[in-house]
C-alpha cells in the first residue's frame, strides 16, 4: 500500500491544475509544468486537491501511483514558490558570473567555461563565489547544478572545487614526512 500516494494533494490559490486524459498541467506565478501520465494511473482534480487512483494493487501500480503523486506535488510546489540550489566555489582564483543567459566560470582550467543556462532557469552571483541556481522545475535546477559542479568537483585535500552551500567535504591527510 503506497501510503504516499494515497495522500491528496491541496492547490494553493495561486495555482491553476488542469487534467486532460493522462496529460496534467499545473500553472502558477512562478511558471507553467507539464507532465504526462502513465495510463495506469488516474489523476482527477476536486474541491482544490488532487487526488492519484491506481487500478490494482501490483508492485508496478503501486510504484507508479507514489512517483506519479510526487511528481505532481513538485510541480505544484515549484509552480507556486520555485525551487533553489546554491553553490559554493572554493579555491584561489576560482569565480563567477552571470552575463545574460550564460553562467561564466573561471576555475583554474587553461579557458573560461561559458555554461548556456536551459529555458526556465535563471542563476545569480551574489558574490564571485557564489552561484543561485533557480526556477520551478525541480528536476532541471537540481540537474543544472549538478553540470555546473562537476566541472571541478570538490577534491578531499584541499577542499578546492565547487560544491553546494552545506555539503560536507570529507578531507583527508596529506602526505607526512618523517
Amino acid at each position: 500500500m503506497s501510503r504516499i500516494g494515497n495522500k491528496l494533494i491541496k492547490i494553493p490559490d495561486s495555482v491553476k491544475v488542469e487534467v486532460k486524459g493522462q496529460n496534467v498541467k499545473v500553472q502558477g506565478a512562478r511558471g507553467k509544468l507539464e507532465l504526462d501520465v502513465h495510463p495506469r494511473i488516474n489523476v482527477a482534480v476536486k474541491d482544490k486537491e488532487v487526488a492519484v487512483k491506481r487500478p490494482t494493487d501490483q508492485r508496478t501500480d503501486r510504484a507508479l501511483h507514489g512517483l506519479t503523486r510526487s511528481l505532481i506535488q513538485n510541480m505544484i510546489t515549484g509552480s507556486s514558490e520555485g525551487y533553489v540550489k546554491e553553490l559554493e566555489i572554493v579555491g584561489v582564483g576560482y569565480k563567477a558570473q552571470v552575463k545574460g543567459r550564460v553562467l561564466n566560470l573561471l576555475l583554474g582550467h587553461t579557458h573560461p567555461i561559458d555554461y548556456d543556462l536551459p529555458e526556465g532557469i535563471e542563476a545569480k552571483c551574489p558574490n564571485p563565489t557564489r552561484v543561485v541556481i533557480s526556477g520551478c522545475d525541480k528536476q532541471k535546477v537540481g540537474q543544472v547544478a549538478a553540470d555546473i559542479r562537476l566541472f571541478r568537483k570538490p577534491e578531499p585535500y584541499k577542499g578546492k572545487g565547487i560544491h553546494y552551500v552545506g555539503e560536507v567535504i570529507r578531507r583527508k591527510q596529506g602526505k607526512t614526512v618523517g
